[in-house]
């Protein structure tokens, strides 16, 4: 059984500098039959877990440390006995929701193994300081979290965030992927790598 990717949407808050956002993230879980991984932890554990089945869990992969990316990764973690990994620049952003409970580092040029295919670990900095996207050639697909959405990079008015930095993960990291690789964002809808290069001449800092 070869992997396929599952999808679906939870709601909660995201809570930074001061502020509170009603928001939707998006949930990636791939994997085949046996085994899969889960890429960011938002909001409610139940519909997640109705994603995984009785599949055994590789890891919760976090796209980066804000709250509304982390909140049930714990939960699942001891739900699933799997090992919660978030890039550790991003340190500073889980402690604000973590405070005692550690995570497992990855690292670019990771890449973790699922379902018979391919996740590689690209640190992608912009919008978080340990942002990462999670590309599986073989799916054509690359996961962006809050790095590269449908329109352009996320957003990095807050915090931890740079505009100038964001600009430059993507062109590098991400543009120079194939073209008609599937952008699945941690909120909104899909895109894709050639769409948002084709766009890209027109991005500028907002405000």
């Amino acid at each position: 059984m070869s992997a396929r990717i599952d999808h679906t949407v939870t709601s909660g808050t995201f809570s930074l500098d001061g502020g509170t956002w009603d928001v939707d993230n998006n949930v990636w879980v791939i994997g085949d039959d046996a085994e899969c991984v889960v890429i960011d932890a938002p909001h409610d554990a139940d519909p997640i877990a109705e994603l995984i089945g009785d599949r055994r869990v590789v890891a919760i992969l976090c796209t980066h440390g804000h709250d509304d990316h982390v909140t049930v990764a714990n939960e699942l973690s001891d739900r699933f006995d799997a090992p919660v990994r978030l890039h550790p620049d991003d340190e500073v952003l889980w402690r604000m929701t973590y405070r005692h409970t550690a995570f497992e580092p990855i690292a670019d040029g990771d890449t973790v193994s699922v379902g018979g295919t391919e996740l590689q670990v690209l640190h992608t900095p912009g919008h978080a300081p340990g942002a990462v996207c999670y590309y599986a050639p073989d799916l054509g697909a690359v996961f962006t979290g809050d790095t590269l959405f449908q329109g352009g990079p996320g957003a990095t008015g807050r915090s931890y965030s740079d505009f100038d930095t964001i600009v430059a993960s993507i062109r590098s990291r991400l543009l120079v992927l194939p073209t008609e690789t599937v952008v699945h964002t941690g909120h909104g809808d899909d895109t894709t790598i050639g769409a948002e290069a084709a766009g890209a001449d027109e991005w500028s800092q907002p405000g």
